[in-house]
């Protein structure tokens, strides 16, 4: 296998139980009520009658050079498993329960999920780019049912789990044109192609028939991909000219690989990595493992063996937490890795008797650093707590600092990190309760190059 793709695997399975289920992982939590998470694509007609998502979502993306590239394709999703506790009967018979108890264990009637990896292809780019027509693949998932038969201690039928799965349709779409002499921009589309009910369907049947948690990844053999985050110079223009609908693609694998790409429902940065600290897939991949870990081992004994009844993955998850050694809850503390290791690999140390460079940090140095008193020259302006700005967010940024691009701020600090970076923050001007976050001490923070003065550092209009 790729290991470039083997490598994105655990970023891709991040983005598909993102969501799934959520702490406390117990059914009864209002939170767990509503489900379900990122990237669905709902039956056709669903969204329209407010029960479920849109059907389709697509991306284009850029490839290199490349006379003999293949491309292949994986799309990956999860299918809603109804999974009904029933219990019998001394006629033999089964009847539903919301809750099965069978000696020590439980069971609650519970929406599972059964995870399903497409693979399409290899197929020549050049024939994506040269053929007649975009190529269009059917995706099917075939129906089911499963019956787990349980039994007391004595070996009497007690009950029994039945699951049950509904057939799935998609399409996906491929197709490629070349930019001018340029990189080849691929169109990546995928689409949910259920038959369309006489009556919109109910929320329970469109999450039924829906693609759960849906991204591809993409692997290449012969050419390159192209960030559109960062793209070279000669594919700027390209890149500008790219769409997404519902989803966001990224470069996959580790730093400097660029055969995989991620076609992801969440925003990510190129070459996303899970943090090799973290040791278990709590499925809340936007929150703190550590908080969230210490969250879990507070439960008490019945809500843990609630949360163990509702589902498969958040017993796993109670054993694994219950399981960690105080070395590795210390690990999810935080980790100090050196931003020059590249440089640097040996910690700041030298051989040879040659002198290492200096330390990050010192307490003379720390002492030197006045955040309301600094500056930073921005466009030949020096800025300072007071000055006005107008914010104009770089395509990197958090998505919370995308939404003020355009806005006035106020300067109320300019910081120095111990990377050789510089850090600006300010208050909107906009934002009615500017004052009171300037006084709790609170602030939005920019790059310098992210911001344009106002003001000439005299504050006198510019």
């Amino acid at each position: 296998m790729n290991m470039s793709l083997s490598l994105a695997r655990a970023v891709a399975d991040a983005v598909l139980y993102e969501g799934y289920l959520l702490y406390p992982y117990r059914a009864s939590s209002q939170k767990n009520q509503s489900r379900w998470q990122f990237g669905i694509l709902g039956p056709p007609g669903a969204a329209t009658a407010g029960s479920g998502e849109e059907p389709e979502m697509f991306a284009d993306c850029l490839l290199g050079p490349g006379p003999d590239a293949e491309l292949e394709l994986h799309l990956r999703f999860l299918q809603l498993q109804a999974r009904t506790a029933e219990t019998a009967d001394d006629g033999g018979s089964f009847r539903l329960v919301e809750e099965l108890a069978v000696g020590a264990a439980r069971w609650l009637s519970w929406d599972e999920a059964v995870e399903h990896e497409v693979t399409l292809g290899p197929f020549p780019v050049a024939r994506l780019r040269d053929g007649d027509g975009p190529l269009v693949l059917p995706v099917r998932i075939a129906a089911g049912e499963d019956v787990e038969e349980l039994s007391d201690g004595a070996g009497r039928p007690a009950g029994r789990l039945v699951r049950r799965r509904r057939a799935l349709h998609g399409e996906v779409t491929l197709s490629a044109t070349s930019t001018g002499g340029g990189p080849v921009r691929l169109r990546v589309s995928v689409a949910n192609t259920a038959e369309r009910a006489a009556e919109p369907p109910s929320r329970q049947d469109a999450i039924a028939t829906s693609l759960i948690g849906a991204h591809v990844l993409l692997s290449l053999r012969g050419a390159d991909f192209l960030s559109l985050l960062d793209p070279p110079d000669f594919a700027r223009e390209a890149a500008a000219s790219c769409s997404q609908h519902r989803c966001w693609p990224v470069l996959a694998g580790p730093e400097g690989q660029t055969d995989v790409l991620l076609v992801s429902p969440i925003i990510l940065y190129d070459h996303p990595a899970v943090a090799p600290e973290s040791s278990v897939a709590l499925f809340d991949s936007t929150e703190i493992d550590e908080i969230l870990t210490l969250r879990v081992l507070t439960l008490t004994d019945e809500e843990k063996a609630e949360a163990r009844a509702t589902d498969p993955r958040a017993a796993a998850i109670i054993d694994q937490c219950e399981a960690m050694s105080p070395e590795e809850l210390q690990q999810l503390h935080g980790i100090l890795r050196n931003p020059r290791a590249a440089d640097f690999p040996d910690s700041f140390t030298s051989t040879g008797g040659e002198p290492g460079p200096p330390a990050w940090w010192t307490p003379e140095a720390e002492a030197l650093v006045q955040p309301h008193m600094d500056a930073v020259l921005i466009n030949g302006v020096p800025v300072a707590r007071g000055s006005r700005v107008r914010v104009n967010p770089s395509r990197r940024a958090d998505a919370q600092d995308l939404f003020f691009a355009g806005q006035t701020g106020r300067v109320t600090s300019v910081h120095f990190d111990v990377d050789g970076s510089t850090h600006v923050g300010l208050v909107l001007e906009q934002d009615p309760a500017a004052d009171l976050h300037e006084g709790y001490g609170r602030s939005f923070y920019y790059a310098p190059e992210e911001l344009e003065p106002l003001e000439d550092g005299k504050g006198n209009p510019l």
